[in-house]
């Protein structure tokens, strides 16, 4: 996938009635299906079935199996509340007779009330000062590890731009957080706030799980460790636009018994906070082979 365009044909799904949707999937450089492409197709289902005044104000999920990225994924919405204010739904999402992962999300209706939210991180360094992933592999390709220079091969419609970006030679643990800007390729204006909802999910599943590796980062990485997304939970807050940079502001607090759990809001450009996301993730590491 090269652009916006090319990601919202993956996201949009095939109705083949009784609230049950098809999609197909896209490598993404790892061997299974990307995690934040199931959410964002699994709310896409969702979304194609509630009434069109309620907006997604939060959801909850389990992956269940790793995706085969061969194989179709048919997601299957069921109805269970309709409310005075507030629209559930579950979805279910199978290959052949496998269910690999499970979504429950909420709908609200447009209301008003009070108002406050957490600030953006003060004094952070600019988009325009930073390198993208595309910037490190043509400044450091030859230089790279070659997992990492394959998975920053792929052609993404998301330019990311970490802020602390860590040296893989450098084997040194690192403070358990991750703040990344990041913004689509091609055009992106006067999409509908379900779609933008979508896209968003679809890149939380990006980058996450980095800050409960940062911590290890002298003996852990992405090459000795199992690392699979187990739970993704957001809560959206407000409207916003693609035109500009957007910064996710991740954290962890812990990592115990091959698990990490990672939390972090992202905010428009000019502070707002549009949505907060929380994850859990299989940190196993891997058993040298004798």
């Amino acid at each position: 996938m090269k652009n916006t365009q090319e990601l919202l044909n993956i996201l949009t799904l095939d109705d083949i009635g009784n609230g049950n949707f098809n999609g197909v999937s896209r490598d993404i450089g790892s061997p299974n299906v990307f995690g934040g492409q199931v959410l964002a197709q699994a709310l896409n289902a969702a979304y194609r079935t509630t009434p069109e005044e309620r907006v997604l104000h939060s959801l909850h999920s389990y992956f269940l199996e790793a995706g085969n990225l061969e194989l179709p994924i048919t997601y299957n919405v069921q109805t269970i509340r309709d409310g005075g204010s507030f629209s559930t739904r579950r979805v279910t999402a199978h290959q052949k007779d496998k269910t690999i992962f499970i979504l429950a999300c909420s709908f609200h209706k447009k209301e008003e009330g009070y108002e406050h939210q957490m600030p953006i991180k003060k004094d952070i360094k600019q988009p325009e000062e930073l390198l993208s992933w595309a910037d490190m592999l043509d400044r450091f390709g030859e230089f790279l590890p070659k997992k990492m220079k394959e998975f920053l091969s792929i052609e993404r419609p998301i330019d990311f731009k970490p802020v602390q970006p860590g040296n893989p030679f450098e084997r040194k643990d690192l403070p358990p957080v991750v703040d990344v800007w990041f913004k689509l390729k091609g055009e992106a204006r006067d999409l509908p706030l379900s779609i933008k909802q979508q896209i968003l999910t679809y890149i939380s599943d990006y980058n996450i799980l980095t800050a409960c590796l940062n911590p290890n980062a002298s003996v852990a990485n992405f090459g000795n460790t199992q690392m699979a997304s187990l739970d993704h939970s957001m809560w959206f807050y407000r409207d916003f636009d693609f035109d500009d940079w957007m910064l996710f502001s991740v954290e962890s607090p812990n990592t115990y018994g091959a698990r990490g759990f990672a939390c972090g809001n992202i905010y428009t450009r000019k502070g707002e906070l549009i949505a907060s996301v929380a994850q859990e993730g299989l940190m196993r590491p891997m058993k040298k082979k004798p």
